[in-house]
């Protein structure tokens, strides 16, 4: 199974429902709770000129109404190497930013 579509999955698990997004149009009316998620650039180690090891790196946007929602925790403890970057708030819905390396 393709990488990215093996942590779709797992997305979804966690979250316990199918409101996960990966880059959505703007046109896309999403169901919240949800898990929206975009591509980064990858994160990459060279030693003597050549590239060894490639980690692929995504942004997570998990939206809420609930500001005391625990899903963010949830997020960085179930994937070693994710982190939460920031909260915020826009348009009523709580935001949460995560970065992870899968």
């Amino acid at each position: 199974m393709d990488k990215r579509l093996s942590l779709h999955q797992e997305l979804i698990e966690t979250l316990g429902s199918n409101n996960v997004y990966f880059q959505p149009p703007e046109t896309l009316k999403m169901k919240y709770p949800c898990i929206r998620y975009t591509k980064e650039r990858p994160d990459v180690n060279r030693a003597d000129n050549i590239r060894y090891n490639r980690t692929d790196h995504y942004n997570l946007i998990y939206i809420t109404t609930d500001p005391d929602d625990k899903l963010p925790e949830i997020l960085a403890d179930r994937f070693t190497y994710c982190e939460i970057e920031r909260y915020y708030k826009s348009n009523n819905l709580t935001h949460c930013s995560l970065d992870l390396y899968y």
